[in-house]
């Protein structure tokens, strides 16, 4: 397990996929909180904090040195920096833990079980689901406006002394639930920590990850909290739409991986308002009895998009990578039930059997990227 390349990916391809995923609950978590403290603002649709909540907001006390608005003291700079840095330092924290101990089940089941594209397929679409449920909490729509990550009031009461402990309660919380939510580079991840046969490797390679995607979070974490007194409820107008518009595309993956007809591009087709790419017929040969289909994967797509092929002959897929990260690695073909990591660079064999008529679709892991073999 080369813990180094688990690294590149999480800092590059894992910390913008989980960011555009994850980040706008991140930022709107912040946000709210923010607002709470300050009580400058309110979500949109939100009425104005009553009862334990308003009390909580008035216990939440900045510690002395922290900024206040009432008081209308500039702490130091590293007393700023702190402040504005502990919820993302919360939300890195709960992530690491609860992706850690994943990595570690995912590791000591690895020589035992093995993961379905099916159970993958509807993973995604619960965490879709669950994202587009954040995202419409988060601009308020009536029936979603009680849908908040928010830590018990006693744990709150463990902490009230302590202003940056409390700040930072509620995104630990959120991101030991962002196991639940993964990214479509995290589940090739996930695909690794499984591989790895064991609970130590399983660990490290999820914990290498997190930690790599570490700086952008932190990033974005630190631009919110700073924002928040700026734009104060835009901001969370605006992370509010970036959460669902997440949420929908993480569900689109799901709803392809499982052939259903409200896929947007199914859909699309289905009204006319889109056609499949045509279909290449060079990209097929025979030899001996045998057909060999060859596609190319780079790092934005699979191509040909379209292949035919012949039916009623034993068909081997050949898959040349070429400078393949990410959600492109985890290839997989539903029908099937087939799933590969794509090395970087090399090609990989898969065995397709006998073809009948019809259209065999392949995908990446999230199913964000498609292609499709035509038999006829």
């Amino acid at each position: 397990m080369n813990l180094a390349t688990v690294l590149v990916t999480g800092l590059f391809a894992g910390g913008v996929s989980c960011a555009a995923v994850q980040g706008g609950l991140l930022t709107g978590l912040i946000t709210r909180q923010h607002a709470a403290a300050t009580g400058s603002a309110r979500l949109p649709g939100r009425p104005p904090a009553r009862g334990r909540h308003s009390a909580r907001a008035q216990r939440a006390r900045p510690r002395p040195g922290a900024y206040s608005p009432q008081a209308g003291r500039e702490p130091d700079w590293h007393t700023r920096l702190g402040d504005d840095l502990a919820p993302v330092g919360g939300f890195l924290a709960g992530k690491l833990v609860s992706h850690v101990l994943l990595g570690a089940l995912l590791g000591a089941a690895g020589s035992v079980v093995e993961l379905s594209v099916d159970a993958r397929t509807w993973l995604q679409i619960g965490a879709g689901l669950l994202i587009v449920l954040f995202g419409l909490a988060q601009l308020g729509v009536p029936g979603f406006r009680r849908v908040v990550v928010e830590p018990p009031a006693s744990w709150t009461k463990i902490v009230r002394r302590r202003a940056r402990s409390q700040a930072a309660l509620a995104p630990a919380l959120l991101g030991l639930a962002t196991v639940l939510i993964p990214c479509g580079v995290t589940l090739s991840v996930e695909a690794l920590a499984l591989a790895s046969g064991s609970a130590l490797a399983g660990a490290a390679t999820m914990g290498v990850f997190v930690l790599g995607t570490g700086p952008l979070f932190a990033v974005l974490g630190y631009a919110a909290r700073r924002a928040a007194t700026a734009w104060r409820s835009r901001l969370a107008v605006v992370t509010g739409l970036v959460v669902l518009a997440m949420g929908l595309y993480t569900l689109n993956g799901g709803l392809q991986l499982a052939g259903s007809p409200l896929a947007a591009g199914r859909l699309a087709e289905s009204l006319g308002l889109a056609r499949p790419p045509a279909a290449d017929t060079a990209a097929a040969s025979t030899t001996e009895g045998r057909q060999t289909v060859e596609i190319t994967a780079r790092a934005d797509s699979y191509s040909p998009g379209n292949v035919q092929v012949r039916a009623g002959v034993p068909t081997t897929l050949i898959v040349h990578s070429d400078d393949v990260r990410g959600c492109i690695q985890s290839f997989v073909i539903p029908d099937r039930d087939v799933e590969e990591i794509l090395p970087a660079q090399g090609d990989t064999t898969i065995d397709l059997g006998v073809l009948e008529p019809g259209r065999l679709r392949y995908a990446c892991g999230m199913g964000m990227y498609t292609g499709l073999i035509t038999v006829v």
